[in-house]
């Protein structure tokens, strides 16, 4: 089982950071091994929407397709996905520390099996690692802009 956890204090306000991490179009911005997001069900971002999305990671090729299972606008965004190689749950979460600044949560939750499982042991600092680069990404984003 992997559980990656991952935080960081955002200078902006809440809502302009929920609103720019939920939404799956801004994900291959933000994301470093995302490649691109398809919506498969119409839009607007809510509970059983499903987004494909492509992405690089351990130098393999994923496609892999996560459902909403859980929003609340800006607060909390939960998505599982339960076929590929390592079935995953992220997880963010926004919280105020001030009017000006957010503290935002990255979580990744799974259980590697078949090729994933032989890098187990790897995986989690790997996911880390580039968890932390993602919100070092998202940060500059959200305030340059």
């Amino acid at each position: 089982m992997v559980n990656v956890l991952t935080e960081i204090t955002i200078e902006a306000p809440v809502s302009k950071v929920a609103a720019y991490a939920a939404d799956p179009d801004n994900a291959p911005q933000w994301y470093n091994n995302i490649s691109s997001a398809e919506w498969q069900t119409p839009k607007p971002l809510q509970l059983g929407s499903e987004i494909a999305f492509k992405a690089d990671f351990l130098g393999r090729k994923l496609s892999y397709t996560y459902k909403i299972v859980e929003y609340i606008p800006e607060k909390k965004l939960v998505m599982r996905t339960a076929q590929g190689p390592f079935p995953m749950e992220t997880t963010y979460t926004w919280r105020a520390v001030d009017e000006r600044n957010t503290l935002m949560t990255l979580q990744n939750k799974g259980k590697p099996a078949g090729f994933s499982k032989l890098f187990s042991p790897f995986i989690a600092p790997m996911m880390k690692k580039e968890n932390k680069k993602d919100l070092l990404k998202i940060k500059g984003i959200l305030e340059s802009n």
